[in-house]
């Protein structure tokens, strides 16, 4: 198995843990409010992350530390609008609506270079933007889920975050601007908190598992990952895999809480993955791969 490949399957299973994240966040808040979770969560994820790596977190510098800070604000925030959506939308919902990021980051990027988007990224958004409008429209067409709009708004932000990551972490060591992030978004959503909610530390069995799983495999494990693999595999490679996140949450969401998308809504997130796999994907050049076998 070569590095390339072995890369490409742990982001592989990173994608599947960030699918079933959706569930384990949304059942997690039943048990504790958005922000004192998310507290914990990445407080848990921070620590057991800062010990793994202690002697590169020793080592840390003044650009990775202000890399790390402004990065950190930018996921907390991230993060805040994608958990309080979770309260008002399905896990599946939320899924396919972050998933939007990977259309916006070509998209973005292309306008803060001040180019014009490329035919194919304009074809990608429409397509993308009429499912996301199947996904979350009411019945009556006339208003969308509070919780979609927030979830949109977490995948903007995400996409700006993932600009951000890959312009700052050529400068420093990617491990540690990783950790200072965990740590930032868990200091501002403890801040946060004690500011709108009565913080409390959870006494159920489930929410403690939920947590753990989610702070070690989703949080900790999955950023550790990513930061190791993506050095051995392309950024195509890796944007194309993480496509597959929305599905497994979609799967997550029917086998563990019996959600189902009605007949507008599947074809909404068909088409919204549909537009995600059209951004990444160069079909010319497969296309002649195929003609040169």
């Amino acid at each position: 198995m070569t590095k390339q490949l072995k890369a490409d399957v742990a982001l592989f299973l990173v994608t599947i843990g960030w699918g079933a994240s959706f569930l384990l966040t949304k059942n997690t808040l039943d048990y504790l409010p958005t922000y004192n979770f998310l507290a914990i969560r990445f407080f848990l994820a921070f620590f057991l992350s800062s010990m793994i790596f202690i002697k590169k977190m020793i080592k840390i510098d003044k650009n990775t530390l202000k890399y790390g800070i402004i990065l950190g604000v930018l996921l907390f925030a991230h993060y805040a609008f994608q958990t309080v959506g979770l309260n008002y939308t399905t896990v599946s919902k939320s899924a396919f609506v972050t998933g939007i990021n990977v259309i916006l980051v070509p998209v973005f990027s292309t306008l803060l270079m001040k180019k014009s988007p490329n035919k194919k990224t304009v074809i990608s958004t429409i397509i993308a933007f009429i499912g996301l409008a199947m996904l979350t429209l009411n019945k009556n067409a006339l208003g969308v889920n509070i919780g979609d709009i927030y979830t949109f708004i977490c995948a903007v932000l995400f996409a700006f975050y993932i600009i951000l990551v890959g312009k700052y972490t050529v400068n420093v060591e990617s491990i540690s601007l990783a950790i200072i992030q965990l740590g930032v978004v868990s200091l501002l959503s403890l801040i946060t908190s004690f500011a709108v909610e009565t913080p409390t530390i959870p006494t159920d069995y489930n929410a403690w598992i939920n947590i753990i799983i989610l702070s070690v495999a989703c949080t900790s494990g999955a950023y550790i990952v990513q930061s190791v693999a993506q050095k051995f595999t392309s950024p195509t490679h890796t944007a194309l895999i993480y496509t597959a996140e929305p599905v497994f949450a979609a799967i997550f969401g029917y086998i563990i809480l019996g959600e189902l998308l009605n007949t507008k809504g599947t074809i909404g997130a068909v088409l919204i993955l549909s537009g995600m796999l059209m951004t990444e994907v160069d079909f010319k050049a497969l296309l002649n791969r195929k003609k040169n076998i």
